[in-house]
């Protein structure tokens, strides 16, 4: 008698291979390439386009450019050489303009002391004095402005510098100041700013498509750090921080309350809160689906195809862009005739697959992930707004990966609450091409007196004309 052994349903093959696929993923993770970037899925262009873009990209260089403040140095011709090396004549002449070049300097910030001296006058029959208006302050009878202040939040924010960092900074520009002043005027900014980013989670509901995602951030405790997290959600208007202590399915339903609408995101089921039959429709993301067959990939040739697939339908919307049609009719024409059949190709092709790779392989994964997300991840079709993948919240989430690395930890609740509200604040302004500086500076002055039935105004998008 033959006896076989059917390798699927062998136990220690199923775990030597799950094994295999661990050392793999290690290895991959410490020396092999980490991106997940696919090839390009636009077609070779002509040379006459290749050649259009090129100018395009390099106009946009020079204007960019061109907007940084200029300083002309004129450089004189030495007095030994103002003759003539023909005739000896010193009578010589003026040539245009000068012959011109440019270059590009590092000018170090600096800071100043500024004085302010306010005109006291008084009436002779000593009844009456009056004194002139003093500086507007961002907090009550503090030393620092608005400009300064918005600094320290641009440098946690934006550029991910540690406080205690930012202090020998500062003690190297002549400015001794402590780690506990610099946390106080951040956490004072925070406060100042928390009735604008109130109004951004008071409007959020009221947007039709929501991408949302969240990633763990370590706050400080009594004896080591406790888990909590920070979510973004984005609409068309700005990018959303909120800070909870669990990853419960709470903060979502907080956040979108009952709203009607779309919600872009993974399979957590965290959503599964606003996402009912009476609530917000959940849309799949391709990315994270095609990462699971690209990390299977390696063990399971078969994964290939379905990566084709995938490029397929990015194709269709970079096609659309080309077209300058995204989000329109057209879009929405275009994904039903190509994205369509595609779909229907696809799944065809995973149901062959499923039954010849067990479920707990990364092939049976990666399967069993978008067969069970398979309405979700076909909502594009039917909504030309509404994009392929959730990755413009896994970008707003990089910024508060690399804090984490950097800065480690939130100090307490609190401060990762003020956390995400400055968070909010900056990337709004960097989703509108705005200076958050520029941004931060102005409104930290501008929200004491601005009526508070107004407040949309003070937010980034709409700040954008108000300042001008």
């Amino acid at each position: 008698m033959e006896l076989t052994i059917d390798n699927h349903d062998c136990p220690w093959r199923q775990k030597a291979e799950e094994l295999t696929r661990r050392i793999e993923q290690l290895e991959r993770i410490l020396y092999g390439k980490r991106s997940e970037k696919m090839p390009k899925v636009l077609p070779k262009p002509s040379t006459s386009t290749e050649s259009e873009l090129l100018q395009e990209t390099r106009k946009e260089r020079r204007a960019q450019r061109q907007s940084l403040p200029e300083r002309i140095i004129e450089h004189q011709v030495k007095e030994a050489d103002r003759h003539c090396q023909k005739c000896g004549s010193t009578d010589l002449k003026k040539v245009g303009e000068g012959r011109k070049s440019v270059i590009y300097e590092h000018i170090p910030a600096r800071i100043e002391r500024q004085i302010h001296v306010q005109e006291t006058l008084a009436c002779p029959c000593g009844e009456y004095v009056v004194t002139a208006d003093g500086p507007i302050r961002p907090t009550e009878g503090g030393s620092y402005g608005p400009s300064f202040i918005a600094h320290v939040v641009i440098a946690k924010c934006c550029d991910s510098i540690p406080l205690y960092r930012m202090e020998k900074q500062f003690k190297r520009s002549g400015l001794p100041i402590s780690r506990s002043t610099l946390c106080n005027l951040f956490h004072q900014a925070a406060d100042a700013l928390k009735p604008i980013y109130e109004r951004m989670l008071t409007n959020m509901p009221s947007y039709s498509l929501v991408l949302a995602d969240e990633t763990p951030l370590p706050i400080q405790a009594e004896n080591k750090t406790h888990k909590g997290y920070m979510w973004s959600f984005i609409n068309d208007d700005y990018i959303l921080y909120r800070y909870s202590r669990t990853r419960s399915g709470l903060t979502p339903s907080q956040v979108l309350k009952d709203s009607k609408g779309v919600l872009l995101a993974d399979a957590f089921s965290g959503y599964n809160r606003i996402c009912t039959p009476d609530g917000r429709i959940r849309a799949g993301c391709w990315a994270h689906a095609r990462r699971k067959f690209f990390e299977a990939k390696d063990s399971a040739p078969e994964a290939q195809p379905v990566l084709d697939y995938i490029k397929a339908l990015y194709q269709i919307e970079y096609d659309v862009a080309n077209l300058d049609a995204l989000g329109s009719a057209q879009h929405l024409e275009i994904r039903k005739d190509r994205a369509g059949p595609i779909l229907l190709e696809l799944n065809r092709y995973l149901r062959e697959q499923e039954d010849t790779h067990p479920p707990k392989s990364p092939m049976g994964k990666a399967i069993c992930y978008v067969l069970n997300n398979w309405d979700e991840l076909n909502q594009f079709v039917n909504e030309p707004q509404l994009p392929l993948d959730n990755n413009a919240s896994e970008r707003a989430l990089r910024i508060i990966a690399l804090g984490r690395k950097n800065y480690l930890f939130a100090g307490s609740d609190q401060a990762a609450e003020n956390l995400a509200g400055l968070y909010s604040l900056v990337a709004s302004c960097e989703l509108h091409s705005i200076k958050p500086e520029h941004y931060l500076a102005d409104v930290l002055i501008r929200v004491h007196t601005h009526p508070q039935s107004q407040l949309d105004d003070l937010l980034p998008y709409r700040w954008k004309t108000l300042s001008k």
